[in-house]
């Protein structure tokens, strides 16, 4: 659904999408053919050969693009967002055949690893655009990596300007490129048509047959052509799913089709020219230009993935496996556009360091695709776990026919051979591991590893937080032992919890000894959805007279801020002057000295992010100079 994104015109939105979703997959010609061909030993092709591969290189992007993403994956949207994470959500809220641990181990392993993606994708496709210079010149070799550095350095500079805005400069650019692409593959399949007949999937299937046990590899080549179809999903909330088909169907998929079969058109005429098919397509008057238009391409490229990141990072910090950081809201109307700052440098620093460590996108080429194939394989999986249990309530409801298909059954039908593939192309990319493929793994282990120390750290954090609280009616009954002194104003108490009296307030009743006229205990919930509707949000209840509980609910893609979330329960009869209000807050000093528990290592990294994260006034957008902060103690 798409109803939630901007109401511009179809045709603007699909070109902006053309210009954050589809750069990654949009620069893969500069590699894939020529990677996959090496990959099988060839050095002076055959006709064969470049026909076999020309057709995996086709029915991959078929499957896996066209078919498994733009068809069936994107119509399986959490209220219109997407990623890893929002599918992990969306399938908890459903009985499955998988523990919802197995679950969450899951979707935390994707979204780690698409976050490797994001610093991978920047720097493979940047620096793949800028070995063109080379052919201009051999003088430019020693300025490959410095030039590649400095785009980089410029590309996250421009994020906290957010996707929309970026979308609108880029789109134009990559329209450009994909019917430049188009233009040259035309040029080229005009000098040998018979190129054409690597439609016919026999070509691929006598090729792989024929290769033995190197056929993985090529398998694995022929991989790349498809990376960044990820992304078509993790960026569905910055655009929503039409645009994105749109732009694919109408503009991507000819560009790219046209493209590699260009390049096997020039490949048969010319077998040498395999050093480099993608830049030997043009004539030599224009190949600075076309190094430059390359280079913009790249750049774009890797805003489909850091696009996602932001999505899914966001998605994790409101789910409970980050901590809270800077985010900001990039466009009034579409919710998923978010840019993190942290994140966004984060990136930048591993996508330099990458570039550094392989300096080539030959050796970078190792490490990208078990990364991607990883995330798709999860992916599909989950997806498959999905429609299989809407299938079975389909099919448990009193009104549905016997016999009747649930309306998953045809995209299940597809699914599973399609997740067999996938679980091909992992096999294929895994044999790269000892050669590159480890980086990414490693990463994804990293990130994996501090999303669920977060995780476990707060959940010892709340408990012993919820151990302080007290129950209302011991609450109640004290403060008829021991009546406090009411005094004017109104006094908000954040928490955590959504019943109980929170600590906060315990402490300003035990320190202060008065109670405010009007005194709101508001808790904030997140979700397993993007967004919540109106009247599920917020719930009043009265405890005693000047005393209210506010129980809110919002989606892991809202912010939550609880000055307008309180004068959203003004409607529910919560009379609160929020703009005269005051905010008390925990301030809360931890300790790594109780023995149990995790891991000392994982409290201490624990400690480092809870010092490092972002105020809680902050995130729940409090007026700064309202804010009262009450000490406290936790040993973990």
């Amino acid at each position: 659904m798409d109803s939630h994104h901007s109401r511009e015109p179809l045709p603007k939105i699909a070109l902006a999408a053309l210009g954050v979703v589809f750069g990654d997959i949009g620069t893969s010609p500069l590699y894939a053919l020529r990677a996959c061909l090496m990959a099988g030993g060839e050095t002076t092709p055959g006709p064969d050969a470049i026909l076999g591969v020309l057709s995996l290189i086709f029915w991959t992007i078929a499957l896996t693009v066209s078919l498994k993403y733009v068809l069936i994956v994107l119509r399986n949207d959490n209220k219109g967002e997407g990623g890893v994470l929002a599918l992990m959500a969306l399938l908890t809220q459903h009985r499955s055949e998988l523990p919802i641990n197995a679950i969450i181990v899951m979707g935390v392993a994707g979204t780690a690893l698409f976050f490797g993606d994001g610093a991978l994708t920047p720097a493979v496709t940047v620096l793949s655009a800028v070995e063109g210079l080379e052919l201009a010149s051999p003088a430019f070799t020693e300025w490959v990596v410095p030039v590649t550095i400095l785009i980089l350095l410029a590309l996250f500079a421009m994020q906290k300007h957010g996707t929309g805005k970026i979308g609108v400069v880029f789109g134009p650019i990559m329209l450009l490129w994909f019917v430049t692409l188009g233009a040259m593959g035309l040029w080229n399949i005009g000098t040998n048509a018979s190129v054409l007949q690597a439609v016919n999937p026999m070509f691929a299937v006598s090729f792989v047959l024929g290769h033995g046990a190197v056929s993985l590899a090529v398998i694995a080549g022929a991989f790349l052509a498809v990376t960044g179809g990820e992304a078509l999903y993790a960026d569905l909330g910055h655009f929503g799913r039409r645009p994105i088909q749109l732009a694919w169907v109408s503009v991507v998929w000819p560009g790219l089709v046209l493209c590699y079969f260009g390049q096997g058109a020039l490949l048969l005429e010319h077998p040498e020219a395999l050093r480099n098919p993608f830049y030997l397509m043009a004539p030599q008057l224009v190949l600075v230009p076309l190094v430059i238009l390359a280079a913009c391409a790249s750049v774009i490229a890797s805003q489909a993935v850091i696009s996602g990141v932001f999505s899914i990072a966001q998605q994790a910090q409101q789910l409970g496996f980050l901590p809270r950081m800077q985010t900001t809201q990039t466009s009034e109307s579409a919710v998923g556009q978010v840019y993190l700052p942290v994140v966004n440098a984060v990136l930048c620093a591993a996508a330099i360091g990458i570039v550094l460590t392989f300096r080539s996108s030959e050796a970078l080429a190792n490490a990208y695709g078990i990364a991607v194939s990883s995330t798709m394989v999860i992916e599909t999986l989950l997806l498959v776990v999905l429609l299989r249990a809407r299938q079975a309530e389909a099919a448990a409801r009193p009104e549905s026919a016997p016999g009747a298909p649930a309306p998953a059954g045809w995209m299940l039908s597809l699914l599973v051979p399609l997740a067999l593939i996938d679980l091909l192309f992992f096999v294929a990319n895994a044999e790269k591991i000892p050669a590159g493929g480890w980086f990414p793994l490693a990463f994804g282990g990293l990130v994996m590893m501090v999303m669920f120390t977060w995780q476990n750290g707060r959940k010892i954090v709340t408990q012993q937080l919820h151990r302080q609280e007290s129950p209302v009616p011991s609450f109640l009954a004290e403060l008829e032992r021991n009546p406090p002194v009411r005094v004017p104003g109104t006094a908000v108490f954040p928490t955590s919890q959504t019943e109980g009296i929170p600590r906060t307030l315990l402490r300003n009743l035990r320190f202060n000894g008065v109670l405010h006229a009007t005194t709101i205990i508001v808790s904030v919930t997140t979700a397993r959805v993007p967004k919540v509707s109106q009247g599920k949000r917020i719930t009043v209840i009265p405890i005693m007279p000047g005393l209210w509980r506010v129980n809110t609910n919002v989606g892991f893609m809202e912010k939550g801020s609880i000055p307008d979330l309180l004068r959203d329960a003004e409607r529910l009869g919560l009379t609160v002057e929020t703009d005269r209000a005051t905010y008390y807050l925990g301030r809360e000093q931890i300790q790594a000295e109780n023995p149990r528990g995790m891991a000392k290592w994982r409290k201490r990294l624990f400690l480092a992010m809870a010092r490092n994260a972002e105020f809680a006034g902050a995130s729940f957008q409090l007026p700064p100079d309202r804010i009262v902060e009450m000490g406290g103690y936790i040993n973990i």
